[in-house]
């Protein structure tokens, strides 16, 4: 194997580990998204999201966090800042309940992988209307949120590791424009029988999954120019 091969490998390994768990998003990905719009507060022991522990550990400063106040006064921050966010890391915490996540109206991505999360705010939440990322890996759902419906700006979804679902929605299966779908690790053994609207996707990873060799045939063959991951 060439030492081409072999960085092309390791590029695409890096990519996906990039995408659950408690990983970074990749620098080329990262950089398209100005300091002051990112918030990190992964792997901070938060039990609920406040907006109060927004502002007490958003902008504490430290290297693996971005400093909103070396650019932001607090004032302003708390005026305007949470309008403002575009990236809000809160992978690898304690969180139930995540209901503050509706002050942040600009959200493009949003990360929720390894909390305890059974279900997203109820109220709200269609405020996020330009989030097109949402990662909700490894969490104790046990049915693809209906919340997800609200978002019509959505292209990738992650629910891998949420061993409780069982099922793609219907809403899920008819909706187009989907890049990057993952139910990887869930209980899913059997997509819609409809897959036509998802032809735009890139990506479907369906690794560690229950599935018959039928199945996978009938899927590769409904989506040819996807890449999908059993």
């Amino acid at each position: 194997m060439s030492i081409t091969n072999v960085g092309f490998i390791l590029a695409v390994a890096a990519s996906l580990l990039a995408t659950s768990g408690c990983y970074d998003e990749p620098v080329s990905a990262e950089s398209t998204v100005p300091a002051e719009k990112r918030i990190y507060l992964k792997n901070t022991d938060l039990s609920h999201l406040t907006v109060e522990s927004v502002y007490e550990k958003g902008l504490i400063y430290d290297s693996k966090w971005t400093n909103l106040s070396s650019r932001i006064s607090l004032d302003k921050f708390k005026a305007d800042g949470l309008k403002s966010v575009d990236y809000l890391n809160l992978d690898c915490n304690k969180l139930t309940n995540t209901a503050a996540i509706v002050e942040f109206p600009s959200l493009k991505w949003l990360r929720l992988n390894s909390n305890s999360l059974s279900s997203l705010p109820t109220n709200g939440f269609a405020r996020l209307s330009k989030l097109r990322k949402i990662y909700l890996a490894d969490n104790r759902f046990t049915a693809v949120p209906k919340q997800l419906e609200e978002l019509p700006s959505l292209k990738e979804i992650d629910l891998s590791g949420n061993i409780g679902i069982k099922e793609v929605p219907d809403w899920m299966a008819k909706r187009q424009g989907f890049e990057d779908l993952s139910f990887s690790g869930t209980s899913i053994e059997k997509l819609p029988e409809d897959l036509s609207a998802w032809r735009s996707l890139r990506l479907l990873r369906l690794g560690e999954l229950k599935m018959s060799g039928g199945e996978m045939k009938r899927i590769r063959e409904a989506l040819p120019d996807t890449t999908v991951v059993f």
